[in-house]
């Protein structure tokens, strides 16, 4: 009869440091290897070069926000808007840019050939075609004249405040291609009504 050796395997011995060991060298290589995918989700070369993003570019013109109510609104709304879409045009591809400008003189109004008080614009294009104005008491109280500002139709509705839905609508139809199409540019003349302002506040 055979007496079970008590003897342990030199194998058996170093097995359980020896899998230790590998399953560290195998963590390593797997989180090396996961590291690398990160860094490129394709096989394409060019995948992993950063990609430079499509601007979409607003102007926002106004003649002040000091005291208007239609600027300041409009201003208010214009930031809205943006914050609103900004994430997902942003995981589109796309970066918005705002630069507001007070039209402070002649000079600048012809610069931008500025039409009403506020504007905003998407890529050079205005977001409404069709221009409605009315009596901004605002405005007026700037130039010491009678002074109109622009009204903002939306849905059929007349606002002195454009709302923020109108805003983002103009910038998603502007980026997907759907936008309104452009009436030819005219050669550009101040309007009178933003000559009666500049010339007010001139005298003043």
């Amino acid at each position: 009869m055979r007496i079970p050796s008590t003897k342990r395997s030199s194998f058996s011995v170093l097995s359980r440091p020896i899998k230790k060991i590998v399953s560290a060298k195998i963590t390593k290589i797997i989180v090396r290897s996961v590291m690398k995918m990160s860094k490129c989700c394709c096989s394409s070369e060019n995948c992993c070069q950063p990609q430079s993003k499509k601007p979409i570019n607003i102007d926002f013109l106004y003649l002040d926000t000091t005291i208007c109510d239609r600027c300041q609104g409009t201003e208010k709304a214009l930031d809205d808007a943006v914050s609103s879409v900004a994430v997902v045009l942003s995981a589109a591809g796309y970066e918005v840019n705002i630069n507001k400008v007070n039209i402070s003189t002649r000079e600048l109004a012809i610069q931008y050939q500025f039409i009403s008080s506020p504007t905003i614009r998407v890529n050079g294009h205005d977001i409404v075609i069709e221009l409605k104005e009315s009596l901004c008491e605002d405005c007026g109280e700037l130039c010491g004249d009678n002074v109109d500002c622009r009204v903002w139709v939306y849905n059929g509705v007349e606002y002195n405040v454009p709302p923020k839905e109108l805003i983002v609508d103009a910038i998603l139809k502007e980026v997907y291609g759907s936008g309104s199409i452009q009436e030819a540019a005219e050669q550009y003349t101040l309007p009178h009504n933003l000559e009666v302002f500049f010339s007010g506040k001139e005298s003043l």
